[in-house]
């Protein structure tokens, strides 16, 4: 079996491969999201994938990897083709009717608590994108994603890969998620930083406001507290 990436856990001194998945690894990946989910303190901070979806994505409508050692599966990342709906997210954040096949969807990334620690997910990310641009038919300008406030490895998670938060809205009927977006053609739009914002994360009116001006949320800060803040910019063109 064609291997993406072999690495070594050095928290768990096993060593590990990356492979792409396919159906036959359907109760491996139910199995592993259930095991995550029932450790999570805070269950909302997580929107697991139905059979359906993992379904979806396996049959040709996105893209998704796993980390194996020894022992199976111990971490998956997805992608996702999303369909073109009212609730597309790359309408969130303001893209145009135009833009939105162009828009794929970084999903659900979980990592068994057992080998937490060993930067499963960063690396994963890495791979998934690489692999995305070469394996997928379809070509993408754009990455999107949700992501709960206050669920902190996944809100660092997104800002070590480049994503900015463009948006903070109910989704899922009613779960409060940040939207993230990322261009992938490195494409900039001359523009520079002239303001910035620290806004504490609990301040969900304080945010909105700033993000329906055009700020962007472009990393996280931890308080003296323990608190966050999310740190926002606003940009103009030089």
């Amino acid at each position: 079996m064609d291997h993406l990436f072999e690495g070594f856990l050095d928290k768990n001194n096993e060593s590990y491969n990356v492979r792409l998945l396919n159906k036959e690894h359907m109760s491996q990946l139910q199995q592993l999201q259930e095991l995550v989910v029932d450790t999570l303190t805070e269950k909302k901070n997580l929107q697991p994938l139905t059979y359906e979806e993992l379904d979806y994505i396996l049959t040709g409508n996105g893209l998704m990897i796993g980390a194996f050692t020894e022992k199976g599966l111990i971490a998956f990342r997805a992608l996702l083709i999303p369909p073109i709906d009212e609730e597309h997210l790359g309408l969130d954040v303001g893209l145009e009717a135009e833009e939105l096949p162009r828009v794929i969807y970084q999903e659900i990334s979980n990592v068994h608590p057992d080998y937490r620690g060993n930067r499963l997910q960063q690396t994963l990310a890495h791979l998934i994108m690489e692999e995305q641009g070469k394996l997928l038919d379809q070509r993408f300008t754009y990455v999107a994603c949700t992501v709960a406030p206050f669920n902190i490895p996944s809100l660092k998670d997104k800002f070590k890969q480049g994503m900015e938060i463009a948006a903070l809205k109910i989704k899922y009927v009613d779960q409060l998620r940040y939207i993230f977006i990322k261009r992938l053609d490195g494409e900039g739009r001359g523009e520079e930083i002239s303001e910035i914002a620290r806004v504490p994360m609990g301040d969900v009116e304080g945010q909105q406001a700033l993000l329906e001006e055009g700020w962007r949320g472009i990393s996280l800060e931890e308080d003296d507290d323990g608190g966050y803040r999310v740190l926002y910019v606003k940009r103009t063109f030089k």
